[in-house]
């Protein structure tokens, strides 16, 4: 059963999916996450792409994030997310949207800009570095900006030079043969490229 870990939603229980198309974030990766990057969510602003449960977003709201913007290609998925939102009180604080992320990140070029971005798709896809790539060339990636991808291999993100040569990589991590966790900052000289 996943819950939110810590903060103002502290406790509370989320629902998940059935079946195999998302696949939530374990409760030790999700800490693992978090206490890398607690001092970086405090009034920031999320994106959670493919949310999934909207686990990873929900848990920067209850920590402090000033909003957070819920966007899932799977309309089953944007039902949990959205129940999610009300179990934890973060109506006032959250947008969601049901869309693939590539319309959603070419939409929201010159209308949004995030503080921290998670990107979490699923494993098959090999989305993360893509979407991550995306964001920054979109420039709805602010200053500073904080992303953690998850995808199958740590090394995955590193191993883009494209994507090397414009973050400054802060944390790579293998949990056990199916999670990597990518952390990385959007390098300052690179917000407006």
């Amino acid at each position: 059963m996943m819950r939110i870990v810590t903060g103002s939603a502290r406790g509370v229980r989320l629902a998940t999916l059935e079946g195999e198309a998302t696949r939530p974030t374990s409760e030790r990766v999700k800490q693992a996450v978090f206490s890398s990057i607690q001092f970086n969510i405090e009034g920031r602003t999320v994106l959670d792409l493919f949310a999934g449960s909207g686990q990873m977003g929900l848990e920067a709201l209850s920590r402090g994030a000033a909003s957070a913007m819920f966007v899932d290609s799977s309309a089953e998925a944007m039902e949990i997310i959205k129940k999610n939102i009300e179990k934890c009180r973060f109506g006032d604080r959250s947008r969601t949207l049901i869309s693939d992320y590539r319309n959603y990140i070419r939409k929201a070029k010159g209308k949004y800009s995030f503080d921290l971005i998670f990107i979490d798709p699923p494993y098959a896809s090999g989305s993360a570095v893509d979407a991550a790539k995306r964001c920054i060339e979109a420039g709805i990636a602010a200053p500073g900006c904080i992303f953690v991808c998850e995808s199958s291999e740590a090394r995955d993100a590193e191993s883009c030079e494209e994507l090397a040569r414009r973050v400054t990589f802060l944390k790579t991590a293998q949990y056990g043969r199916t999670t990597g966790i990518s952390i990385f900052l959007l390098n300052p000289e690179e917000e407006e490229a």
